[in-house]
């Protein structure tokens, strides 16, 4: 046995959540450190079971001495060992390990939902159980990730995500805002079913650690969305170079760092099976799709959002990840367009971007006439896409356009 190197908690966890995979997803795999473990009360059998020792009842033990995290070789090797320890206990006991020894102080449970995986109680579902491809069931059961999910658009799409049955990472920079969304979906879902972490998608140690959390956590995720996003107004001609950065480090490196991190991390889920098919979705805008007069940080933020989502689409659908982005048309209700401070209608109005506006609902009939079907978007117009997305396993690398008809692709 030795000390488990902690750069194995993004690599083993997702790993061992695609062992799991049941030709839709995953389930849970939750991970946790433990102290003081006798190597020497560990008796590993032939099927590479072991009896009881002071961590509980353990499945399998796994050697993480003389393996090199930053050596490709050695991490396929000791994957590879993972894989081997685990299918023999799957045929042999026919059903998933109650728990996987890591080194000396790493230990893994899994579990059909969150709660069950950080019990002690083993697994309910079976190993080779088919999961369901019902259209009602496309999110049923899966892991999704929003940023910004705390507030406003974000967390319009993490409310109807539980509803439908995915358990989800609120992750946004307002952790306060996301413990409560959490708390309430849980209480209203009888369940575990969110869970809030706190991010900021423009410092990459912030991200890696949300990544690890997740990992640590549930074992991975099946559907990441990138949806935190900023927005200022204003001239070319007048507009700071603060405000141009503050806009672009959110809307474009941001979906950068995170589609980077996420990445890795759906990466190894997949290694284990080479079918395992995951998504990474940002949320882009009808800005990504043309120009927006007096709003070019943000445009111009967001048309490289699809520049990055095709790059990224061509290169990691190797590792069975879709990369898509959604361009909704503007969601008026929401609180950035209508908050009475900051939201874009005030925005708008003081920046002269209305001729002949008089009032901030002045320039809100101007946007809603703009749209064929004289509204703005909302929230399921976007969910339908997400829905449609994550079920298509035949699309990647592209630009949906949710705007009801005010940008038509050509």
């Amino acid at each position: 046995m030795s000390i488990y190197n902690k750069e194995w908690d993004v690599i083993i966890p997702p790993y061992v959540r695609g062992l799991t995979f049941d030709g839709v997803k995953g389930i849970f795999v939750h991970t946790e450190g433990i102290e003081g473990v006798d190597a020497g009360t560990v008796a590993e059998n032939t099927a590479g079971t072991v009896a009881e020792n002071t961590a509980g009842t353990v499945g399998l033990v796994i050697e993480t001495e003389g393996y090199d995290p930053a050596n490709n070789e050695d991490v396929s090797t000791l994957l590879s060992n993972i894989k081997e320890k685990f299918n023999q206990y799957t045929v042999s006991t026919h059903r998933f390990p109650e728990t996987i020894l890591l080194g000396e102080n790493r230990v893994i449970r899994i579990g059909k939902d969150y709660t069950e995986s950080v019990t002690e109680k083993g697994c309910s579902v079976m190993p080779g159980t088919a999961g369901s491809e019902n259209r009602a069931d496309v999110v049923r059961g899966k892991i999704a990730l929003v940023t910004g999910g705390a507030q406003g658009f974000g967390e319009g799409m993490v409310s109807v995500l539980a509803d439908n049955g995915a358990f989800v990472y609120i992750a946004d920079l307002n952790y306060t805002g996301a413990e409560k969304l959490a708390s309430q979906l849980n209480e209203k879902h009888g369940m575990i079913i969110a869970k809030a972490v706190e991010v900021n998608v423009t410092n990459e140690d912030s991200v890696a650690a949300m990544m690890e959390t997740v990992a640590f956590e549930t074992g991975g995720l099946d559907i990441f969305i990138s949806n935190a996003g900023v927005l200022k107004a204003g001239s070319v001609k007048e507009m700071e170079l603060k405000d141009f950065n503050f806009v672009t480090s959110v809307d474009y490196t941001g979906f950068f760092l995170c589609a980077k991190h996420a990445a890795r991390l759906l990466s190894y889920q997949n290694a284990a099976s080479s079918h395992y098919m995951t998504d990474i979705i940002t949320i882009s805008s009808k800005s990504g799709l043309e120009g927006s007069n007096k709003n070019g940080a943000y445009a111009g933020a967001k048309f490289g959002t699809i520049g990055l989502t095709q790059s990224f689409a061509l290169e990691l659908v190797t590792d069975n990840i879709k990369v898509n982005s959604i361009c909704p048309g503007n969601f008026l209700d929401g609180p950035l367009w209508s908050d009475p401070e900051k939201g874009l209608f005030l925005q708008y109005f003081q920046a002269g971007k209305v001729p002949g506006a008089k009032s901030v609902e002045d320039v809100r009939k101007y946007y809603e006439g703009r749209v064929p079907f004289n509204r703005g978007c909302k929230i399921m117009d976007v969910m339908k896409a997400i829905f449609y997305i994550v079920e298509q396993q035949y699309e990647t690398g592209q630009a949906v356009p949710v705007t009801g008809g005010q940008v038509m692709l050509n």
